[in-house]
């Protein structure tokens, strides 16, 4: 028997396993979806790429997505291929549901109350002319201080493979570089009350970064606002699944870089067994089954 349209999976990439966040968002906004889950781990970080170079990962992992899942709707979790193609990838998918992300300047502007934001994210995201046009956009309603964390995202990637108690971690050694260089954190006069998490793998270490800027500052993250924007497309194309998914497995992770590190981060993050994980080859994303977790 066919499968019937909105039966179909949702498709999720990012250049790691940071969209996992948003992953586990979506999972919790939307219980009866399927999802196929894409890293592109062997190509990461986007954040230190060019823009052309993101953008033909994106288009390829798009098709991929479609021809070999049949995805009925597509989640760019990752900020920087959000930046470099999102207008591409609808224009070339016109008929495709797409959501991207883009740092959550919009709900910081709302949120702060000293009028000082600050922003963390990858060079490439924070550098675009995407994220230009939004700072612009914004000018003169609050302070913004945007602080590029190269190489945070790779760290985190790596630590998935490190003990969860050790006692000084790289992570923890660039958390702290990047957030004492932004200047004062805090509900005083001029200081940084709400932090936005300009890039999916950050939300991974929000215990890092609450123990530097304290307990009273804003963490705005994109997670929970890009489930419910999925939701509502899906509503809206008639495509949302309204009965739990049987059959086949509801929620398939793939990484074209090594498979042990996914379903390290799978299991630690969002508690899914070793089963649901597998690699791909690159460049041509043709399956490759993993024979070992």
């Amino acid at each position: 028997m066919a499968q019937q349209r909105h039966e179909r999976p949702i498709g999720v990439f990012d250049s790691g396993v940071g969209g996992l966040s948003v992953l586990r968002a979506l999972r919790a906004e939307l219980p009866h979806e399927r999802f196929v889950y894409l890293a592109d781990s062997a190509h990461a970080p986007y954040g230190e790429r060019g823009d052309a170079y993101v953008a033909a990962r994106t288009h390829a992992i798009t098709r991929y997505l479609r021809e070999r899942h049949h995805i009925k709707a597509l989640v760019v979790a990752c900020n920087t291929a959000t930046a470099a193609a999102i207008h591409e990838v609808r224009g070339s998918h016109p008929d495709l549901p797409l959501v991207g992300l883009e740092p959550a300047l919009k709900p910081a502007l709302a949120a702060t109350r000293t009028g000082h934001v600050g922003v963390i994210g990858t060079r490439g995201t924070l550098t675009s002319a995407k994220f230009a046009r939004l700072l612009a956009s914004l000018d003169g309603h609050v302070r913004f201080t945007v602080q590029p964390c190269d190489g945070l995202a790779h760290a985190i990637e790596r630590s998935v493979a490190q003990p969860v108690d050790a006692k000084e971690t790289e992570t923890e050694a660039l958390c702290e570089r990047y957030i004492h260089a932004m200047g004062a954190f805090g509900t005083g006069p001029g200081q940084i009350d709400t932090l936005v998490l300009g890039c999916t793998h950050y939300v991974f270490v929000e215990p890092e970064l609450r123990a530097l800027v304290g307990p009273d500052v804003y963490f705005m993250e994109t997670g929970e606002p890009v489930a419910r924007q999925t939701r509502r497309l899906l509503e809206g194309a008639g495509l949302l699944n309204t009965s739990p998914p049987d059959g086949a497995m509801p929620i398939r992770l793939l990484t074209t870089g090594p498979v042990q590190m996914l379903t390290a981060a799978a299991q630690r993050w969002l508690e899914l067994p070793a089963g649901c994980c597998a690699s791909v080859s690159a460049p041509n994303l043709e399956v490759k089954l993993a024979s070992s977790a």
